[in-house]
């Protein structure tokens, strides 16, 4: 196509359909819950980032099971074939049986949710204090999970059914997974750890450390004094 030669006005233009989201000119609300709608697509940016730069097994888990849980999604969507409520012209998909930003955003809640009530209690906390932040971590969540599911009601992307069993597929392949991980991945870590390919990707195990920001945090201090220590006796001889 010779950008010279056509026309733009001529061009049957169409945005991007999986981040495409629509809401009523003027309405506020609308415009928030359609910011609150492209929170999956943030979730799974951080996942990527997070997985690059921290190489973590648990983290590589929890989006495996993410994604697990979009695959089901469209394995559902595509054998129910329930339309959605409003026809579109742009749409990612024309089923909204069950939704997808519901149950996908429930996967994550809920997971977080167990992960903070049956993982982070294992290690040594600050009484009233931290039990509160374990709250607000649960409450945070859940709230976000319930705003992105409402919004694809507002916005009309979805029926309260849709909806309301993408949050239960959501929940259940969540209850499912965090069990799988906990039991039946997690034993297993240190000896995937120590594969050669996860050696080379420098991909770890950092399950048994209570706080890893704080162990990072203390070991670069650590490692800092310790060299520059080894660079003032260099510059002394």
């Amino acid at each position: 196509m010779d950008a010279g030669t056509i026309d733009p006005t001529e061009i049957d233009w169409t945005p991007f359909a999986l981040t495409h989201v629509e809401y009523p000119r003027g309405d506020l609300i609308g415009k928030i819950l359609a910011i609150f709608s492209l929170m999956p697509m943030a979730i799974i940016a951080g996942f990527i980032t997070l997985i690059m730069f921290r190489r973590d097994l648990h983290t590589i888990t929890f989006f495996a099971g993410l994604l697990l849980n979009e695959g089901l999604n469209m394995v559902l969507k595509y054998t129910i074939r329930e339309s959605r409520p409003m026809h579109r012209k742009t749409q990612y998909t024309e089923y909204g049986m069950p939704s997808s930003h519901s149950q996908l955003m429930w996967f994550f809640a809920m997971y977080s949710a167990f992960f903070t009530l049956f993982r982070l209690h294992r290690y040594p906390g600050k009484g009233f204090y931290y039990q509160l932040h374990k709250v607000g971590i649960i409450l945070t969540v859940v709230t976000v999970a319930a705003c992105v599911a409402y919004s694809r009601i507002y916005l009309m992307y979805h029926t309260w059914a849709q909806i309301g069993w993408g949050a239960v597929v959501g929940t259940l392949f969540a209850t499912l997974w965090f069990v799988l991980t906990e039991y039946v991945f997690t034993p297993r870590f240190q000896d995937i750890a120590a594969w050669p390919i996860c050696e080379f990707l420098l991909i770890r195990d950092t399950t048994l450390i209570p706080n890893i920001m704080w162990f990072e945090y203390t070991n670069s201090r650590q490692e800092t004094r310790t060299r520059s220590r080894k660079l003032a006796s260099l510059k002394t001889q």
